[in-house]
């Protein structure tokens, strides 16, 4: 009996070796940036996120794509195929990167107009392995007037737009299917599709309605919109009712799918935060729950039973304890200075750091450390510049690998898995 206990265990070894042995993964950031000038091309870096590296903070690799224009958002997290959508949404172009070999970026395929709709903002991946997305805009030739008006600023379109809807496409963008967003039952004709969340276990999705286009001075954007799933049929649009101070609703932003699989809370960039209920019928409700400070608020995070949202007229990233989801409590936030109006974050498979962006005087890219136990935030100030005291990477003035030197607006940008 001994002998055959014995040559199990020794038969275990080989394999309990290889899972002790097996090297750790690297953890790098994939940041999406360009020229503040708008001049130089757009780029994806690649910098060194790994805590236990001595090039800690080090931007390793850069790959311009050689079209200059504003890098807006990329996908929320890499996809298991190392793969990453990122958009440039002055010009209406998204790049599918390879980053399967982190140092040596590869763009995979191009696209702009898709299904008939153009300029597309969000990119999330279905279990099908398709991309469902938001375009804002139904697709045209530009005006001349649209094309001198986009010279001014990478985030301005000329204000004069159709709208766009939802496109089920595969990663390198080819339609599959694509429904627009106008709804005859409402009077408000400028909606124009910024998020959006699948919800399959209920063929459900739910998508919100801001312009992009800083020329655009006549949407309010407190439109949220529910559609079947399975075949993009448009079921409802509904707004957002106003906040204590009349206008939370405006602007609505991103959705995210709650504990119980059926409610969904919806941030606006006017800092409203707003639960929705009963998505899984045809009239869902909406109910607002919480306001941050100011008119502009950033990208969140849903993680755990915390929102993490970025406040730029706070200067800080505020975590919500939001465990009943009606009355939302704040936990811990983060002040980053002044200077930095933080608006982009996304969060590392481990759960317990947040790459945030910020724009503004400051410009700076910072990692922010997660308690998952408690909410609590705060700054990592081991990831900073090398000679520096100040916690974060400079954004300003500073040589990147592909040989651009001057001053860089971050935007999208992603841990590895």
């Amino acid at each position: 009996m001994r002998w055959l206990l014995a040559a199990v265990l020794l038969s275990a070894l080989p394999a309990a070796r290889r899972q002790v042995d097996a090297p750790r993964r690297h953890s790098y950031l994939f940041l999406w940036a360009g020229d503040a000038a708008f001049k130089g091309s757009d780029f994806l870096a690649v910098i060194d996120a790994d805590t236990a590296s001595p090039e800690y903070g080090r931007v390793l690799a850069s790959m311009p794509t050689g079209v200059a224009g504003m890098p807006h958002h990329t996908e929320h997290e890499l996809a298991a195929n190392q793969h990453l959508l990122a958009n440039d949404f002055h010009i209406g172009r998204t790049w599918l990167f390879d980053l399967s070999n982190a140092l040596r970026p590869r763009v995979l395929a191009s696209f702009a107009d898709v299904g008939g709709f153009s300029h597309p903002h969000t990119f999330i991946r279905l279990r099908n392995g398709r991309v469902l997305a938001t375009f804002q805009y139904r697709a045209a030739a530009p005006t001349q007037a649209a094309r001198d008006t986009a010279k001014m600023s990478a985030m301005t379109l000329g204000g004069s737009h159709s709208t766009g809807g939802l496109v089920e496409m595969d990663e390198r963008g080819t339609a599959i299917l694509a429904r627009s967003a106008a709804d005859r039952t409402i009077r408000d004709t400028l909606i124009f599709p910024y998020s959006v969340l699948p919800i399959p276990a209920i063929d459900r999705a739910i998508s919100t309605t801001s312009d992009m286009d800083a020329a655009d001075t006549a949407a309010t954007s407190e439109w949220v919109q529910l559609w079947r799933l399975s075949d993009l049929k448009l079921l409802h649009s509904f707004a957002l009712p106003p906040g204590p101070r009349g206008n939370e609703n405006r602007f609505t932003g991103e959705p995210r799918i709650l504990a119980d699989g059926r409610s969904v809370y919806v941030h606006t960039f006017n800092c409203g935060l707003y639960l929705i209920r009963d998505v899984a019928g045809d009239r869902p409700t909406a109910t607002f729950v919480h306001g941050f400070e100011g008119t502009d608020c950033g990208v969140p995070i849903l993680t755990g039973h915390y929102w993490l949202q970025t406040v730029p007229d706070a200067h800080a990233l505020v975590a919500l304890d939001i465990r009943d989801p009606e009355h939302p409590v704040e936990v811990s936030h983060v002040s980053l200075g002044a200077d930095e109006h933080p608006h982009w974050i996304a969060i590392d498979p481990s759960g317990r750091r947040v790459v945030l962006n910020s724009a503004g005087h400051g410009s700076r890219l910072f990692i922010i450390n997660l308690d998952p136990s408690t909410g609590r935030l705060a700054i990592d100030r081991r990831f900073r510049d090398a000679g520096s005291d100040l916690p974060g990477l400079a954004m300003n003035g500073r040589t990147w690998p592909h040989g651009f030197t001057g001053n860089v607006v971050p935007h999208g940008s992603v841990f590895s898995r």
